[in-house]
């Protein structure tokens, strides 16, 4: 199933223009790491952790939008893509809460720090964050990326950035949230995480 039709399965084929908007979005050339093949695993994830969610299908929109609009040289872009989808999703036949319930988990990816009683903030986190706690190749090829959609930052500048980041993530009481993926992924992201800030030192 492509993007677009696993939209339409999830919304509805009415709301097919938005599905291939969203699949447009996810192709821009600019991209490298947030990408249809991103959006695809975190989709992939949160049906997976689905059971874990409150209200699981709008943490099914807000992953289709958590990325929509991806500017690197940009530090807004999840308000920016809460805001597209505010828009976007005014033509369908949710509810202005439940837009607003989607819109927050969107902004929610900013910070990655759901609340304890958050489960639906929570999911979303936890699908998104998950290529921390990929193999070690599939965690260098995600790193990779990144470096490639910050091409216009100079390496100096990047290695403080990136390691100043990563510090912040190794600094939290846990990365995940959901049981299911702190016992996945905690422990192997944590190692990834230092290995690179390794290399970034070197």
């Amino acid at each position: 199933m492509d993007l677009v039709d696993r939209w339409v399965a999830l919304a509805g084929p009415h709301t097919r223009h938005i599905g291939i908007e969203l699949d447009k979005r996810y192709g821009e050339p600019h991209r490298r790491y947030h990408t249809r093949e991103h959006l695809t695993a975190v989709l992939d994830l949160v049906n997976e952790f689905a059971g874990h969610a409150a209200s699981p299908g709008l943490v099914r929109l807000a992953a289709w939008f958590h990325d929509a609009v991806y500017d690197p040289e940009r530090a807004d872009n999840e308000e920016r893509s809460g805001r597209l989808a505010a828009r976007m999703l005014a033509d369908t036949d949710l509810t202005e809460t439940d837009i607003g319930q989607v819109v927050r988990l969107i902004e929610l990816t900013a910070t990655h720090a759901p609340e304890e009683d958050d489960r639906d903030g929570q999911v979303l986190c936890d699908a998104d964050l998950a290529i921390l706690g990929a193999s070690p190749d599939g965690y260098a090829a995600y790193a990779a990326a990144v470096r490639e959609e910050y091409a216009f930052v100079p390496d100096e500048f990047f290695q403080a950035g990136r390691a100043q980041v990563l510090n912040g993530l190794l600094a939290l009481p846990r990365l995940f949230h959901t049981p299911a993926a702190r016992e996945r992924f905690e422990e192997r992201a944590r190692k990834n995480i230092r290995t690179e800030l390794k290399l970034l030192n070197a």
